[in-house]
């Protein structure tokens, strides 16, 4: 069996709205609707009957996103009832990892056609709780928010693996020996880097708003931020800590989608594409250093494409925390920091866990059909200990 080429022909993605903001009165099965609805229209020679699967992130799914969100969104966005959909979970990479399963699909000739994304309403997510053990309980029943981290957590893993996800960044600014200073600046310059992109009309070709929501543009960016406003945070996670709101992503909502095809369904598109899909790889790392999880899977990814760290063109890092993706480039001396996120990444932009993935890989993409040509990867950290990598080039 021949391993097929694998092209992206477009990518779009919502801009990424605030917790409580502009995105918060829409449900998450509506974002991913719109966004699939948006690419498909994007490409109007493609019958979208040929559609062989839509495959869509989605790190929490305990409220609207319940009852398989990618298939909700075909419904949705008025896709024919034939083009089903699958819901991936890989936390904070399932974006990502959606695009690396409609990736495989089309490579082994599962699929010629196909959607992939992700999603989430960070400011939608519900509380939950446990089923009691017996009726009528005459006490308190604990209830737990399902917007970030651990939650009804197994007593049997140790105690060290289940740190809060800010203590991880906590344990990797100690392990690389990062300063406050150093992640504020750097937490500077993501906005920086976003708001001249926006100003430049970069996210223009990408960005799909929605509609009847008064918001163009990713609604954290601030550019108004100095040294001395972020060195008034207080730390978050340690009294004496590094990591504060200002170094860290915000909680988001948004969507983000790609249209992924083999040489067939170029034909049927009757679009160059954004780019190629070269290689991918994921790897495992002790849970509380999460932050690191990218190190390992960028390296093996890179091997697969027969590519080093001097071939990247661009480079859109997932910037967890300020912490995390410092720790990350330290681990990488090869690596030209310049290349990495120069539109400004996730702690300017935001981070709507299941949808960020898939926005790195539109990114870059977009990015390299821009330059004409070059190598380009995308990466994130994932909770409870994983990386994810995708190598693309043009």
């Amino acid at each position: 069996m021949s391993i097929r080429d694998v092209y992206i022909v477009d990518a779009v993605r919502t801009p990424i709205g605030k917790f409580g903001g502009a995105l918060a009165g829409v449900r998450p099965d509506d974002l991913a609707a719109h966004v699939v609805r948006s690419l498909v229209d994007r490409t109007p020679e493609l019958d979208p009957a040929r559609i062989d699967d839509v495959y869509f992130g989605d790190a929490n799914g305990a409220g609207e996103d319940n009852r398989d969100v990618a298939r909700m969104a075909v419904l949705l966005a008025g896709l024919p009832v034939s083009v089903p959909g699958v819901t991936v979970n890989r936390l904070c990479g399932s974006g990502l990892e959606a695009v690396i399963q409609a990736a495989r699909a089309i490579a082994v000739g599962d699929a010629s056609v196909a959607v992939a994304g992700g999603v989430e309403s960070m400011s939608r997510a519900p509380w939950v709780m446990q089923k009691p053990e017996r009726a009528f309980p005459a006490g308190h029943q604990q209830m737990y928010s399902t917007t970030l981290g651990w939650r009804m957590t197994n007593p049997e893993l140790p105690a060290e693996w289940t740190v809060a996800l800010g203590e991880g960044a906590e344990l990797v600014a100690d392990k690389h020996g990062i300063t406050r200073e150093q992640q504020d600046a750097f937490a500077l310059d993501s906005h920086r880097k976003a708001a001249e992109a926006w100003a430049k009309g970069l996210y223009d070709g990408e960005v799909v708003p929605y509609e009847g929501v008064a918001l163009l543009r990713d609604e954290c960016i601030r550019e108004s931020s100095t040294p001395e406003t972020l060195a008034r945070l207080k730390p978050v996670f340690r009294k004496d800590g590094s990591v504060t709101a200002g170094n860290a992503s915000p909680l988001n909502d948004g969507a983000a989608a790609l249209l992924l095809v083999d040489e067939e369904g170029l034909r049927a598109t009757g679009r160059e594409p954004l780019a190629r899909i070269r290689s991918s790889a994921v790897t495992g790392i002790e849970p509380q250093l999460f932050g690191l999880g990218p190190v390992e899977a960028v390296r093996r990814a890179l091997a697969k494409a027969g590519k080093g760290f001097g071939d990247l063109t661009t480079f859109e890092l997932n910037e967890a925390f300020a912490a995390q993706s410092l720790g990350c480039l330290a681990e990488w001396p090869g690596l030209d920091p310049a290349v990495v996120n120069p539109r400004g990444g996730a702690i300017a932009i935001g981070h709507p866990l299941g949808a960020s993935g898939a926005r790195l890989a539109g990114a870059v993409a977009h990015q390299l059909a821009a330059a004409g040509s070059g190598t380009g990867l995308a990466a994130l950290c994932i909770g409870v200990g994983q990386g994810l990598a995708l190598v693309l080039e043009r």
